[in-house]
């Protein structure tokens, strides 16, 4: 994404003083790794499934003051057999650890053909920055000199079109599994979870149920980029606002709805609960309704935000008495909502966080919104990663299963993205897709997992950092 840059905005004096600023404000700033917003992580207590009904009854009002708000058999391999496995360290107690082929659980099965579309996509990204001076926040992506050669063959391969086992045989000749493992070799298991893009029903214009909006990003919201001045602090940032010459954390969503000049909204929903699980998931689309353009559907894709910790709203609720942990599902908020009305608001505002947006076009039904990456993400084959162990574009091989199953789920995918909580080895955010069916995946999904990552022959894939 494009962030505007401390040097931009900030008078000259108090550059010098900014590593003493960004200590100052930790403890008020939200200071994370650029990516899909705080919230749209996978984590949210809040599962999009079915659970024990709660009655619709108003509850009683005022009983005490809210915090901010929240929800919440192997086969052959055509490798050859590798020389003993060397280790790379990396910045956690994992390693990465050279492996064969034949040590992927389903690699044999999967339909790696696939991924070719989505693999073209992410070396058209790699080639694409090569040689170009990028923002730091992309120093966490694949470095581009292994790759090259490999993108050039795939678009060779991509020109003369592919026969039957000639994506499989490419992949394999070409590239070589490293685990992430322990130090004696051993995979490490991680948590996978899942992510999708919801629809919701807006207006272009504010009337009638249509009273909950999507802001872009206010014009003077600062994200300063600390790592382009203290390599230690790479990939971490503050967000805040110029009062004079102090900055100054941003409003919170309370102060930014009681604000007498709030951000432009690009649509209003007609229900809160789901622009609030929007912005859980980073971004969504928009069918529009009413009001202009009514008939279309848009994407509101993540642009920024304020900056403050995610607070779910699901533990809001179970904190105030109105249902308990087992009950705190989408549809049971939903439905205190619609019964408790005249405390909606303060119902959301307990989580000072908020998402902006951005406007795009759905160019193609079957994509994904652009992730950290900078491509539209591919339904099951795009992952979210923690960037400080896994560069971002590059190809993995996921071994984990369905949601709420045994069942394996084992195939190659790209990481794509990123997310606040997708932090630590072998940890992976799957984006499932849109539309409810994919949501409903996703909200379920909360699963072991371990993860290769697929790396051109000869060369050691590097950390991050």
């Amino acid at each position: 994404m494009s962030d505007r840059t401390l040097a931009a905005r900030l008078p000259g004096i108090l550059i010098p003083r900014l590593k003493v600023l960004a200590v100052a404000m930790t403890g008020a700033l939200w200071l994370a790794a650029c990516s899909t917003p705080p919230a749209a992580d996978g984590d949210e207590e809040v599962e999009v499934a079915p659970s024990t009904p709660v009655p619709a009854t108003p509850s009683t009002p005022g009983t005490s003051s809210p915090p901010p708000f929240v929800l919440t058999p192997p086969g052959p391999s055509t490798g050859g057999v590798s020389p003993p496995p060397p280790t790379l360290p990396l910045p956690t107690t994992a390693r990465f650890v050279r492996s064969p082929w034949n040590s992927l659980p389903g690699w044999h099965t999967d339909t790696v053909e696939d991924t070719w579309v989505a693999f073209q996509r992410n070396c058209d990204a790699i080639v694409a920055r090569a040689g170009k001076t990028v923002a730091t926040n992309a120093s966490a992506w694949v470095a581009t000199g292994p790759w090259m050669p490999v993108c050039a063959a795939a678009k060779d391969l991509a020109r003369r079109g592919p026969q039957a086992g000639q994506v499989r045989r490419f992949l394999e000749e070409r590239l070589e599994p490293w685990v992430v493992g322990t130090a004696r070799g051993d995979a490490v298991t991680g948590l996978v979870t899942g992510y999708y893009e919801p629809l919701v029903q807006a207006s272009r214009v504010q009337g009638g149920v249509y009273q909950w909006p999507l802001y872009t990003a206010p014009a003077d919201l600062l994200t300063i980029d600390l790592g382009s001045m203290y390599p230690e602090l790479t990939g971490k940032r503050v967000r805040g606002k110029l009062v004079g010459n102090r900055v100054v954390p941003y409003d919170s969503r309370a102060e930014i709805e009681n604000s007498p000049q709030r951000p432009p909204a690009i649509v209003w929903v007609n229900d809160p609960v789901d622009a609030f699980f929007l912005q859980v998931q980073g971004s969504g689309r928009a069918e529009l309704v009413d009001g202009p353009n009514r008939g279309g559907v848009i994407r509101v894709a993540y642009a920024d935000h304020n900056g403050h910790p995610y607070v779910s709203i699901g533990k809001w609720l179970v904190d105030q008495g109105q249902l308990t942990l087992a009950q705190a599902s989408m549809q049971n908020i939903k439905a205190w909502a619609r019964a408790n009305p005249g405390r909606v608001r303060e119902m959301l505002n307990a989580n000072p966080a908020m998402v902006f947006f951005r406007e795009e076009a759905v160019n193609d039904v079957g994509d994904g919104p652009r992730g950290a990456f900078g491509v539209p993400l591919t339904p099951g084959r795009s992952i979210a990663v923690d960037p400080s162990i896994v560069p971002l574009g590059s190809p993995v091989f996921l071994a984990t299963t369905y949601p709420n199953t045994n069942q394996p789920l084992t195939h190659m995918a790209f990481a794509q993205d990123t997310g606040a909580a997708i932090k630590g080895a072998a940890r992976a955010d799957m984006f499932w897709g849109f539309g409810a069916q994919a949501g409903e995946q996703a909200g379920r999904m909360k699963q072991p997992g371990k993860m290769w990552v697929l790396w051109p022959r000869g060369s050691a894939p590097q950390s991050a950092r």
